[in-house]
């Protein structure tokens, strides 16, 4: 794999939508490490509610480089801000972190992952005592306590561990009748496929879903339940552990084999810490949460008869919207960023929320992504509908108007005056034509999201610390998404 030249200064400590990342060993080391750690967890102490008066922080960490050592250094900075550290005694998907706070009545919890981020990256996620990231207040709070430089002097020592596998997965088993779709899925004839990508969530649905249920994971083909990629590599295969369509080879081509051999297959993929999801459907072609979203609103609105309303980014498919409104849910739409998903879930009664970008979380459950317990979900639609996923998903979408095609394309810009020219130049005078379609709406939620007709938009948002431009496309037909995505290339290239 090639990588690109290290930087020769580390980043300014700042605090994205999801925590804080860099490069390991630029911006990720352990003499910057121990004093976020010891500022998060005492800002965890001093933000916990009333009638809170546990002192744990749960320690969490995934697959990758250093990651199990750099758990435990910042156990000792845990403990030198006079609380106490609990540490995970295995790689585990970050939810299950979220839920060990909120089954312990912890303070919060501290995990040392990158997420979906390349290889050479590590980081460092906040979880709140109410089970999800914590918000942005929070995090400047910590950035705060960073700049007075207050001393915290790490305390070496023997942490205690817990399985923080077992009553995760003992909690997802509650939610879902495991038992009834192992017996779905053997009636239909169904295989299921899992491609954790190398992360921490390798294992999970085999122990969910295999049979007999196990407390804790093992990576391995269980009760016809089959991973692909479930070793642990810090290298990820030579790219960001990210639930992409061009990183998924490997799972495509093993369900089209499965289907071709006579059994029909259903695909799942997790990214490296087992929040995002996507799923791969029988005929080998690619469901991001543009249509698995659509699925669980239907299925757990219609067939669970579950209450709330639907929460969805400006970025997310017409189709939500389509299938929310026609089962009579109000539908509320944000910004780009699951934080925004997770403050409606805390504040009222939220069936679903999510992204495009493979983040779920569910009302019935905790105020995060949860990639385990929403790939239960789809396998529980897919046995209630009788169905393969892609059979399923074509009936829906028929049901609404028809099949739609969405895409997205990152473009880096020259410079960061390239990309503050074009930001001036769309909030001065937005296009009015796109690809030879006349601009009907113009939506500034997040970005400028220019509509072109029924389920047909294009979306550019800029990122807020690189020149890198993201365009969004839904529209009728795959050959007109590639058109106006190519002609918003041209435009942004024009600046």
């Amino acid at each position: 794999m090639a990588s690109a030249p290290l930087p020769l200064e580390p980043s300014p400590i700042r605090f994205g939508t999801d925590g804080w990342r860099g490069i390991l060993g630029v911006d990720i080391t352990v003499e910057r490490l121990l004093p976020v750690a010891a500022a998060a967890a005492r800002e965890l102490e001093h933000s916990a509610p009333p009638g809170l008066h546990s002192r744990e922080v749960v320690i969490g960490y995934d697959r990758r480089f250093l990651a199990p050592e750099l758990a435990e250094a910042i156990a000792a900075a845990v403990r030198g801000a006079d609380l106490e550290p609990l540490l995970t005694d295995t790689p585990v998907p970050t939810p299950a972190c979220s839920w060990a706070v909120v089954e312990r009545g912890a303070l919060g919890a501290l995990v040392i992952t990158a997420s979906h981020n390349p290889p050479e990256w590590l980081g460092l996620k906040i979880k709140g005592h109410f089970g999800g990231s914590v918000e942005g207040d929070f995090t400047a709070r910590v950035e705060k306590r960073l700049e007075a430089g207050g001393i915290t002097v790490p305390i070496a020592g023997d942490t205690p561990r817990f399985d923080g596998w077992a009553g995760y997965l003992a909690g997802l088993r509650r939610l879902v009748n495991t038992g009834a779709l192992r017996q779905g899925l053997a009636r239909l004839g169904m295989a299921v496929i899992v491609d954790p990508m190398h992360g921490s969530a390798a294992g999970g649905l085999p122990a969910l879903l295999g049979q007999p249920p196990a407390a804790a994971p093992h990576p391995a083909e269980t009760g016809g339940i089959q991973e692909i990629r479930s070793n642990r590599d810090p290298l990820f295969g030579g790219h960001p552990p990210e639930p992409l369509e061009p990183y998924l080879g490997e799972l495509i081509a093993a369900v089209r084999a499965s289907t071709a051999a006579g059994q029909p297959a259903l695909g799942i993929v997790f990214d490296g810490d087992g929040d995002r999801i996507a799923a791969i459907d029988e005929r080998g072609r690619y469901c991001s949460t543009q249509l698995l979203m659509p699925l669980l609103i239907d299925h757990l609105a219609r067939a669970r008869g579950l209450p709330g309303a639907v929460v969805k980014t400006v970025s997310g498919s017409d189709l939500m919207q389509q299938v929310a409104e026609g089962l009579g849910r109000r539908v509320i739409e944000k910004p780009v960023g699951f934080k925004y998903i997770a403050a409606e879930m805390l504040s009222g009664d939220v069936l679903i929320g999510g992204e495009e970008s493979g983040g779920v979380g569910l009302g019935m459950h905790l105020p995060e992504r949860d990639a385990l317990f929403v790939a239960l979900l789809v396998v529980e639609a897919v046995v209630e509908g009788g169905l393969p996923l892609g059979e399923r998903l074509d009936q829906l979408r028929e049901a609404h108007g028809g099949a739609g095609t969405y895409d997205r394309l990152d473009l880096r810009l020259r410079d960061m005056a390239t990309r503050q020219r074009l930001a001036h130049q769309l909030a001065d005078a937005a296009p009015t034509e796109v690809a030879g379609a006349p601009v009907l709406e113009v939506i500034r939620t997040d970005g400028v999201k220019l509509r072109l007709g029924a389920s047909h938009w294009l979306m550019l948002r800029f990122s807020g610390t690189e020149p890198l431009l993201r365009l969004y496309c839904e529209g009728p037909s795959p050959e007109r998404v590639a058109a106006v995505l190519a002609w918003a290339r041209q435009y942004a290239e024009a600046a």
